[in-house]
């Protein structure tokens, strides 16, 4: 019996959630999971700071808490999003929260950071806060987990005394099974259970803008069977799936009516092809046919809902698309059982294998409450060797465990994904696969091609393999199957060869041709989606065969050769595309290292549109089917006495090839005299152009003439202004624009400052908080413990003066018994005063811990300041130097100026320099006695005026102060004036 007060609910609050991303078209739901009780919150908009504001709670007693703290047991919360239209869901997140952090006072939500998180470049956080509560409405001879919310469906009036929330399943770990009903009322045991046995056409729901992960994805089948979530193995391949049938099953305990009631509530069973956590498509599968009403025959054999259900694209509603023919729909081949316990369990599905050397091997999975237990069968690498046009259809499988169901495939709605190809062109439409008729067939089977159709013939050639880098020969053969091309078995080289290093070895029996059709776009897109992979296989007679590498093909690569046109057998025009490449085979385990280079030609011909026809299939003794055009009526068979002229031979043959070939004659020279004339024509055009083209060009020569010298007279004045402009406008925008992201990062530096300060504050008020309250727990011990030795000492002083009563009372009685209780008296004093001591010491304990909070406090204040001195004093720097760019760049400007009065000068200085080589010569006929004295007065005269200009100009660019006497034009001019000084010297 456990009573009220230790009954306990542990309620976790979901409030709210930050650093999400906006997903507009999507929910956010979080499932919480303790103790195999899994609780979640209501859907709410995926934004970036959902609000869920949800309160989930578990009950629980004090003791199972108590082994749950014990084992550490965690509460575990799984964030996902929803997408309401596929109802496909996505794992963005998980959070672990710890049992033992829940106290029975109030806590402040903390936040928590998603593990795991889907978003990498989002640091999502939830707000949680867990609890524990006393659970006043708790029953109080019972514990019981909360119940699941009720679901919509009407219960029949048999059972009108149940409440739909009770018709659920729940697990039973020590009776292995799931409790649907009452237990009072369920007391018989079925067996559910689902086979996934084959898929097909799983290639149309691979949209063109999908991109797939580069290394073979896997893919596989998703769907949940009474809580429990079921996967089959992976599967690389969509165009021929190839994974072993798998069956679910799960154990009941119910009632034929209740059980009912359930399947009416949960209606449908639904499956999903999914992508790692993508859903490329879902089916569902009708579940009311289980148990009919008023049928009893569960209880003679097992019921079952089985069929190719047609998968759906998640995307198919929202964008209105139009239905997929039957025979190009992506289906699954699904079977639900329910069956008595006791019953055997008969066939049920029956499966088309795509070989009939190749056995299939079941896989079964069984559900308990403690684990999953898979048993797989063996696997048998063994392919047939044997091409498409040489391979007998295939034939049925037989059963190859107790556990397999095998499912009857329905020939009249679908056709068979892994028939074989005929050689003629007609039989793929789309590509349309033929459906395999067994051998026992009379009449064939009809396939209408549609008349967009073209009919393409691809060939491929493995030529050979070289530059083998493993390090022991290879006895090897090459593999590949492409089904798009009309066959699904795989084209293999016959008989193995031996490879070493360095040789080149030709492959043998290697060409291969396909003749198929199809709509060109579908041709170029399955190319451009789908390459071509070509294994490499060891055979070894000693062990199994041993698959070496793959090499890729990228088929689309030949739709960019060039055409080359040619005719074909009826005169059509054709086009033809070849090309010769060389891919290296990659190995097929470990690194990806190259094994071999392989060298291959593939050639793709197209000879135009197939008429729209209906093809009749048969099963002939070489595995062909046969073409032929569907009759309006059958024609009467002729008479043997009737003769028969040759169509070529009559007059009115030859008459008509007569005249067509006057005709041709007839237009070959009207086109002549056409031509002839167009020819006259644009002769005299283009001579009449060449006049009138002389003329507007020496027009526009003079022109351009007077036009380019009044424009360099402009150019000349205008360019540098409008450098120096440009310059000064680049410069300001610059500085603009530094301006403008330095106040932006200060802005946000200082709002990230605040941001850390606050969040530092609160932290800090909170741990203040916390010491306060120890504080004043503290202070109220010290009180108590402090009342206590008042009572003491007063009840010590009450002791003592009855004792002092006593004694005198009782001055009789020997002084050794009143000692003994003194000395008690003492010992209780002494205690006492321990006890005050130790209160005392942790008292100040406290104070010291409280002084060092506060000097923390401090501490990190102090810090804080520094850290943004630190950054404004970085700020100031980078200021300073856009400062002293800014003047730099003034500065070239200053000095491009200069330069160019500087070239100024020098001109000046040149000219000076011709002048003085003159007034030289001049000076030199001077001193021969050449000139009379006025004109060597004339002449001294010159030079003084010269050099006081000479000094002038040094004068000048002296002040300036840009130059010195260091400088090449000062020292230049130095030593000019110095000459005129020595030659006015010597003239005196």
């Amino acid at each position: 019996m456990v009573s009220k007060s230790d009954q306990l609910l542990i309620v976790v609050s979901i409030l709210e959630g930050r650093h999400f991303p906006k997903r507009p078209k999507h929910m956010l739901v979080v499932e919480a999971k303790f103790d195999g009780e899994q609780l979640a919150t209501d859907p709410v908009d995926h934004t970036d700071q959902p609000e869920f504001a949800t309160e989930l709670a578990w009950e629980i007693d004090r003791k199972a808490l108590h082994q749950h703290r014990l084992q550490r047991t965690p509460i575990k919360l799984h964030c996902f999003a929803l997408d309401p239209l596929s109802s496909a869901r996505e794992t963005i997140g998980y959070i672990v929260l710890d049992l033992r952090t829940a106290q029975e006072t109030k806590q402040a939500p903390k936040w928590y950071q998603l593990l795991s998180n889907k978003y990498t470049k989002f640091k999502s956080e939830i707000q949680i806060s867990i609890a524990l509560e006393t659970d006043t409405k708790a029953p109080v001879d019972s514990f019981k987990a909360k119940g699941a919310p009720p679901r919509d469906g009407r219960v029949p009036a048999s059972l009108s005394g149940l409440d739909a929330k009770d018709i659920v399943a729940v697990l039973n770990e020590e009776g292995g099974y799931h409790q649907i009903g009452p237990a009072d009322c369920c007391t018989d045991f079925f067996m559910m259970s689902v086979t996934i046995a084959f898929a097909t056409q799983l290639e149309q729901l691979i949209p063109c803008t999908m991109k797939l992960p580069e290394r073979q994805p896997e893919f596989f089948f998703y769907y949940s069977l009474l809580g429990n979530d079921v996967t089959n193995e992976p599967f690389n391949d969509l165009i021929n799936p190839d994974f072993e049938p798998e069956r679910a099953s799960v154990r009941i305990r119910s009632s034929i009516e209740i059980l009912r009631v359930y399947l009416a509530l949960q209606s449908k069973l639904q499956i999903h092809l999914c992508c790692g956590d993508q859903s490329l498509g879902s089916t569902e599968i009708p579940l009311t046919g289980l148990l009919k009403k008023g049928s009893t025959e569960i209880n003679h054999r097992p019921v079952t809902v089985e069929g190719a259900f047609t998968l759906d694209p998640p995307n198919r509603a929202k964008q209105k698309l139009a239905p997929v023919p039957v025979d190009l729909a992506p289906t699954v081949g699904v079977s639900v059982a329910l069956q008595r316990e006791g019953i055997d369990a008969q066939s049920l599905i029956e499966l088309k294998t795509q070989n009939e050397h190749e056995p299939h091997h079941s896989k079964k999975t069984v559900f308990t409450p403690t684990k999953e237990k898979k048993h797989t069968g063996p696997k048998s690498p063994h392919v047939s060797p044997v091409p498409p046009h040489c391979q007998s259809p295939p034939t049925r499988d037989d059963a190859t465990e107790s556990e397999v169901e095998s499912l009857q495939y329905d020939k009249d709605t679908k056709p068979n994904p892994k028939a074989v190809s005929s050689s003629e062109p007609a039989l793929l439409a789309q590509p349309v696969t033929t459906t395999s008729i067994a051998s026992g067939t009379a009449s064939g089977q009809k396939i209408a091609v549609p008349a967009t159709s073209h009919h393409f013939c691809f060939s491929i050639d493995l030529r050979s393999i070289r530059d083998l880098e493993v390090g022991f020969p290879v006895n090897c053969i090459l593999r590949y199957s492409y089904p798009f091309f009309g066959s699904a078995a795989p084209i293999m080289t016959n008989p193995p060869i031996e490879v070493r290093k360095n040789m080149e070895v030709f492959l043998p029996q290697s060409y291969c041709a396909f003749d198929f059709a199809t709509m060109p776009h579908q041709l170029q897109d399955t190319f451009l989606r789908i390459p071509l992979l070509v294994e490499l296989w060891h055979k070894d007679k000693m062990s199994k065969d041993l698959l070496l590498g793959i090499a890729r093909i990228q088929l689309s690569n030949i739709l960019s050769s060039e055409k080359t046109r040619f005719l074909g057998s009826n005169g059509e025009q054709c086009w033809r595309q070849t090309i010769s490449e060389s891919v290296p085979i990659i190995a097929a385990q470990g690194s990806n290292n190259k094994i071999v280079d392989l060298s291959y030609t593939v050639t793709l011909e197209d000879y135009g549109l197939v008429k729209m026809r209906e093809i009749f299939v048969s099963d002939s003794s070489q595995g062909l089917s046969a073409v032929q055009q569907k009759p309006s009526s059958v024609p009467p068979a002729p008479c043997p006495s009737e003769i028969q002229t040759e169509p070529r031979e009559t007059l009115e043959y030859k008459a008509a090839l007569e005249l067509e070939m006057w005709k041709e004659m007839q237009e070959d020279i009207f086109e002549n005299q056409l031509k002839q004339k167009e020819l006259a024509h644009m002769q005299a055009l283009a001579e009449e152009w060449k006049k009138r083209d002389r003329e507007r060009e020496s027009l526009v020569k003079k022109k351009v003439a007077e036009y380019t010298i009044l424009e360099g007279k402009l150019q000349k004045t205008l360019v540098d202004l409008e450098k120096r402009e440009q310059q000064l406008a680049i410069a300001e925008s610059e500085l603009q624009r530094e301006r403008r992201d330095l106040k932006s990062e200060r802005e946000r530096n200082l709002q990230e400052l605040q941001d850390s300060i606050r969040r530092a504050k609160e932290d800090c008020v909170h741990q203040v908080e916390l010491e306060r309250l120890k504080m004043k727990q503290l202070e109220e011990d010290k009180h108590r413990l402090q009342q206590q030795l008042n009572d003491a000492e007063n009840k010590y002083k009450i002791l003592e003066k009855e004792f002092h009563q006593f004694k005198d009372q009782q001055s009789s009685k020997p002084e050794i018994r009143l000692q003994s209780e003194i000395n008690l008296l003492t010992l209780e004093k002494v205690e006492l005063e321990r006890k005050l001591e130790s209160a005392t010491k942790s008292k100040l304990h406290y104070k010291q811990q409280w002084g060092r909070a506060l000097k923390e406090l401090a501490r990190l204040k102090q810090r804080e300041q520094e850290s943004q001195m630190a950054r404004l004093k970085k700020q100031q720097e980078e200021l300073e130097q856009m400062r002293l760019r800014y003047l730099a760049a003034e500065e070239k400007d200053t000095v491009n100026t200069e330069r160019q009065e500087l070239l100024d000068i020098r001109n000046e200085l040149n000219r000076l320099r011709q002048q003085e080589q003159k007034q030289y010569q001049d000076s030199r006929e001077i001193a021969s006695g050449k000139m009379d004295g006025p004109h060597g007065s004339a002449l001294e005269e010159g030079l003084d005026d010269y050099l006081t200009r000479l000094i002038e100009e040094r004068d000048t660019l002296m002040r300036t102060g840009v130059y010195n006497h260091e400088d090449r034009i000062i020292s230049e001019l130095d030593r000019q004036i110095g000459e005129i000084l020595a030659k006015n010297n010597a003239s005196n």
